[in-house]
């Protein structure tokens, strides 16, 4: 790849990223089914990348969990790894169940849809500073993005798109429910304990 078509991507990559929020719909029914995988990969890491820093800010300023100000500067280096990771594992998620819904494209169809769907994991990294309520409102729009990634890419019914991932939605908001309620009682906890030494 040569220099100029690098820094043609990543020129592209806020133009994808507002296009995906704003007009999914539209972003999705004319997104390639194919084109390789280096350009949703770096389009998943820029959106990490400030995703981490955001992540960074928030723990900096108080807002989010109590994090040291290391473990918030190291967020902008493992937020963007982690997501390049979990983005191919993802995709093999995706892959199987838009199999088993009937859907006939390839694993690399399917990584493209989980790549552009990051494009809102920053706005989801401040939504989490909401407690409860931001997670699963971040996992409803990710619910939303899959359904129509679903339609327009995946060409699956309407109708098996919304049953399916609206099951999928409700078992990890409620894992996620349970999570932040553990979570928050452990750090209540933790700091009467640390009160009454």
């Amino acid at each position: 790849m040569s220099d100029l078509q690098f820094e043609k991507i990543i020129q592209s990559i806020p133009k994808t990223a507002i296009q995906v929020i704003t007009n999914p719909i539209g972003f999705f029914r004319s997104m390639p089914a194919s084109g390789g995988f280096l350009e949703p990969l770096l389009f998943m890491v820029a959106m990490g990348l400030i995703s981490g820093v955001l992540q960074a800010i928030i723990s900096i300023v108080g807002l989010g969990h109590g994090a040291s100000f290391f473990m918030a500067l190291a967020s902008v280096i493992l937020v963007p790894v982690f997501i390049a990771i979990f983005g191919f594992v993802g995709a093999g998620i995706f892959y199987i169940i838009w199999k088993l819904m009937g859907s006939s494209q390839s694993y690399e169809t399917a990584y493209r849809c989980g790549a552009y769907m990051g494009a809102i994991v920053p706005i989801t990294a401040v939504l989490g500073i909401i407690p409860y309520a931001g997670a699963v409102a971040s996992l409803a729009w990710m619910m939303y993005l899959t359904v129509i990634a679903s339609i327009e890419v995946h060409k699956i019914s309407s109708q098996k798109a919304w049953i399916v991932f609206g099951i999928v939605f409700v078992f990890f908001a409620i894992i996620n429910i349970s999570a932040e309620h553990t979570s928050r009682n452990f750090q209540k906890q933790m700091g009467q304990f640390g009160g009454q030494m």
